[in-house]
């Protein structure tokens, strides 16, 4: 499984936003699938939620990471392994390898810059770090590219996510945003949108492989989730 475990930074100087976030992760996670215990206050200034290791699963976890990064208010733990079942109805009541990696996750991305603050911990051994550090590199490099991203950028970004990918996208969004299309074209190499695209579907694969991948640890909770749960 893949759990988020998501701090405050700065939240003993700050106004409580666990309400707030709660709301746009809630937003965010409708009509999705990935999504198996939702985020939930679990202790202080902190949420966590359960998603499943699978394609889908993996999808929703990089995009709520990098829509958490974009606010630069949060920092991101990622933990990936097996939890114990049964599934809690609210994630503050669960334990497992992926609970206990989240937290340690998030301790560390609590040191990291406003934007990149994201750490990734999976299955124990090698194979399992090496691809947790890709993974937390990939996240943090994209974090960096999106924190540099101007207003005028992330406008023109925002505007064209919401378009279909077709010819003729740039320039619909230049009409919408009553700009020209050199302008769009300007501020979408400036934004390194292009790039981002192109990286955003790597992290996925590799965050669905190593949440597939246990390392020889068991993960009965992804086993029931398929139907496929052992006495």
């Amino acid at each position: 499984m893949i759990v988020l475990t998501v701090d405050q930074r700065g939240s003993t100087h700050a106004e409580d936003r666990v309400p707030a976030v709660l709301e746009h992760l809630a937003e965010w996670v409708r009509g999705r699938d990935g999504m198996v215990v939702s985020f939930a206050r679990t202790v202080g200034d902190e949420v966590q939620g359960v998603l499943a290791a699978s394609d889908a699963g993996a999808q929703l976890a990089v995009d709520l990471t990098l829509a958490l990064l974009r606010d630069q208010g949060w920092s991101v733990g990622i933990g990936v392994g097996p939890v114990e079942l049964p599934l809690p109805e609210v994630s503050r009541e669960g334990r497992g390898p992926a609970f206990y990696r989240a937290r340690d996750a998030v301790e560390r991305a609590k040191r990291r810059a406003r934007g990149t603050s994201v750490a990734v911990e999976g299955p124990e051994g090698p194979v399992g770090a090496n691809r947790a550090n890709e993974i937390e590199s990939l996240l943090r490099l994209l974090g960096a590219v999106r924190a540099r991203r101007t207003p005028q950028g992330w406008e023109v970004v925002d505007r064209l996510a919401e378009l279909a990918d077709k010819p003729g996208r740039q320039k619909i969004a230049a009409q919408s945003l009553k700009v020209s299309e050199q302008a769009v074209s300007q501020r979408v190499r400036a934004a390194l949108w292009q790039e981002e695209e192109g990286v955003r579907p790597v992290v996925v694969r590799l965050l669905a492989e190593l949440s597939g991948w246990m390392g020889g640890e068991r993960d009965d909770a992804s086993d029931e989730l398929r139907g496929n749960a052992t006495p």
